[in-house]
């Protein structure tokens, strides 16, 4: 266990930290599950707009990479434009 004062609030900053960067990605999956599940163009395009904007926020964050992120929004947008 940490001695220092400071090595005890960065535990708990990380945890904190590491909480809200679960819950985030969590989300974005649940979005992305939501997106595959549409059958409406007009649905996907407006879902995809909110998916995109969350996975970047992932990947400038570094929750996830950003090529990990180029690639989800490349896949879901190759989904969208086949919907028809």
């Amino acid at each position: 266990m940490a001695n220092h004062k400071s090595a005890l609030k960065r535990i708990r900053a990380n945890e904190a930290k590491r909480l809200r960067n679960r819950y985030q990605a969590k989300t974005t999956r649940t979005f992305i599950k939501r997106l595959k599940a549409a059958t409406d163009k007009a649905e996907a395009q407006e879902l995809y707009k909110k998916v995109s904007s969350m996975l970047d926020k992932l990947a400038k964050k570094n929750i996830i990479h950003r090529n990990n992120a180029s690639n989800k929004k490349s896949k879901l947008a190759k989904f969208v434009n086949a919907l028809g």
